[in-house]
């Protein structure tokens, strides 16, 4: 068979956690890619601004709401997309939280805080649309996983665990349900700069190590990660399934940098 390209054009899909950072840069991505893309989030701000931008692009979207701490709101995320769009093709995981807490300190609440959203709301998003997915025999879902995932970071255990989970997640559910149409894939991220940790990556030792740390000698730019999604959304990954794909400037090869 011929390859084919990477085209999304005729595919719906849901960017959970969709509107600030990498969702956002994913979920541009995929309408650049030619697919009516759903960018929900909690926040009704980022969630008009996002939306505007999707349709600036030509493709269609919607405004909805969404929480994976809460199982309902994702449920009404996935009737009001099938209602409004007839299916639900693809399906990214972005929603997460973090928070930097020596682990002797790290109290139940945050522990169990951080990993309600980032493993269990991303277990509870693909039950919800992973299940209207396997009822049509296609799919295409991809969590997001984190250098946490593989290696140890200082200082933020919950979210190392959780990231680590979804990875394993991600395999899981590849394996479940692969055969059944429906492909199962992560991206890992390497460090990429976002409103959020410019002044961490730029002032301090922290920041210093990660930019050691990576062989490029930058940082990421947000919009290098949706060739990634787009790729693993197309017919061109037909056949992956269970992978965690590494979008890291070389950060998990890196030994000895000078």
């Amino acid at each position: 068979m011929s390859y084919r390209p990477l085209s999304l054009e005729g595919r719906v899909a849901v960017v959970v956690g969709g509107t600030t950072g990498i969702g956002r840069a994913i979920s541009l991505g995929l309408a650049e890619a030619g697919a009516d893309v759903v960018a929900s989030a909690r926040g009704a701000d980022n969630l008009e601004a996002a939306a505007a931008e999707i349709e600036a692009r030509g493709r269609r979207t919607l405004r909805i709401r969404s929480d994976v701490t809460d199982r309902g709101s994702l449920v009404e995320l996935r009737e009001g997309v099938v209602a409004a769009m007839g299916r639900i093709d693809i399906l990214v995981n972005c929603a997460g939280r973090t928070q930097r807490t020596p682990t002797l300190e790290v109290t139940e609440a945050e522990w169990n805080g951080i990993l309600d959203t980032n493993l269990t709301g991303t277990l509870r998003a693909c039950q919800i649309v992973g299940g209207a997915m396997l009822e049509r025999g296609y799919g295409r879902i991809i969590n997001i996983a984190s250098l946490g995932s593989f290696v140890g970071l200082f200082e933020v255990a919950a979210y190392a665990a959780s990231k680590a989970g979804v990875a394993a997640l991600t395999r899981q559910l590849a394996v479940e349900w692969g055969a059944r149409g429906v492909c199962v894939n992560a991206i890992m991220p390497g460090v990429f700069r976002t409103a959020l940790n410019g002044a961490l990556l730029d002032g301090t030792a922290r920041g210093k190590e990660f930019l050691l740390r990576t062989p490029m000698r930058r940082f990421g730019r947000l919009d290098e990660l949706a060739g990634a999604a787009v790729f693993l959304a197309s017919e061109s990954a037909s056949f992956v399934n269970g992978e965690v794909l590494v979008v890291d400037g070389g950060f998990l090869a890196s030994g000895v940098n000078q």
